[in-house]
């Protein structure tokens, strides 16, 4: 290998985790932490900007976590069936497996379905309006992702097709996961780092519109879907790892990547019939503003408070009015 590329190229992690005796902690883990994290503290943040108390989003998470963990398992165990119940289902796979979550194969389609379905039982469970809590959530899952995605090179996996670019990524050539054929010293596109940056550069920009255009009624949560699926279906097209693929129309695709072309569809199609449907009126811009449930149990602390408060509340024409004149997409 080229001294060059030696010094340009991303070299393989040194570890993928600490052993401390029997139990050892995944690096890979580490990481998804690390983003439910920051995930929650943003989200908390802004929640409370809204009128609403951070612990709230921070008992919505537990249940979005809890759900969105099982969901992104289960989506990966569908879409690769092939490692647990063998080709074709012939029974040649490894069962034990589908449990084995620290070895990576979590899928974020399945983690934001399952979290939606937590998001939504738990906003029934606190008196709280789902749009709004998503609204608010939406830009710290995208930080979440960003952050998250590291582990996926600790894990040296999910990486791109062999590269010469100098941010070509090493993997190690005795790990499993390295393509067999390749010569030892093959760069690789870091898909990892590509999904990172892409999400961070999102997490500004949907922060920016909402500071300046206040994305309300599901606008930033639809926001954050056409930025993500955006940069993930590029991304996802130039990934190595196995996964089922489906033609449609003659075009073949892996899973992943039809998901996002139609979650961008759907996501798109929403987003624009938010913008045409906004408030027009300072009621109905109150009444959207309320973030609590009507009817919430009065023994839920300053319940009607918040809620008399909202109502009255009326926002600024002029970040209203700019919705109209400047949709976000």
């Amino acid at each position: 290998m080229q001294l060059a590329t030696l010094i340009a190229s991303i070299p393989p992690p040194a570890a993928d985790g600490i052993d401390l005796g029997p139990l050892k902690i995944h690096f890979y883990a580490l990481c998804i932490i690390a983003g439910g994290i920051l995930a929650f503290w943003l989200g908390g943040k802004r929640w409370e900007k809204r009128g609403g108390k951070p612990e709230e989003i921070y008992d919505v998470g537990l249940w979005a976590v809890v759900f969105g963990i099982i969901g992104a398992r289960l989506y990966h165990v569908i879409t690769v069936p092939d490692v647990y119940f063998g080709p074709g289902y012939n029974g040649t796979g490894d069962l034990s497996k589908i449990f084995a979550i620290w070895e990576g194969g979590i899928a974020i389609w399945g983690a934001i379905g399952g979290g939606a379905l937590g998001v939504w039982f738990a906003c029934r469970r606190y008196g709280l309006r789902m749009i709004p809590v998503a609204d608010a959530v939406a830009p710290g899952i995208l930080l979440a992702q960003a952050v998250g995605r590291w582990g996926n090179y600790f894990n040296q996996e999910l990486f791109g097709e062999p590269t010469t670019l100098p941010w070509g990524l090493e993997v190690d050539p005795t790990h499993y996961n390295f393509p067999p054929g390749l010569p030892a010293d093959t760069l690789f596109h870091p898909t990892f780092l590509y999904e990172s940056l892409w999400n961070l550069l999102g997490v500004a920009v949907l922060l920016l519109l909402d500071r300046r255009f206040k994305l309300r009624n599901g606008m930033m949560l639809w926001s954050y879907i056409v930025w993500y699926t955006l940069g993930r279906i590029p991304i996802e097209s130039i990934r190595l790892d196995q996964a089922q693929e489906f033609t449609i129309l003659g075009i073949t695709a892996r899973t992943n990547t039809w998901t996002s072309v139609i979650m961008f569809l759907v996501a798109t199609s929403l987003l624009i019939y938010s913008i045409v449907r906004r408030p027009k009126t300072p009621e109905a811009r109150a009444e959207a503003n309320k973030i609590y449930r009507d009817g919430r149990d009065s023994d839920t602390p300053d319940a009607s408070k918040d809620e008399t408060d909202q109502s009255t509340e009326k926002p600024s024409s002029t970040s209203d009015d700019s919705d109209v004149d400047n949709p976000t997409t």
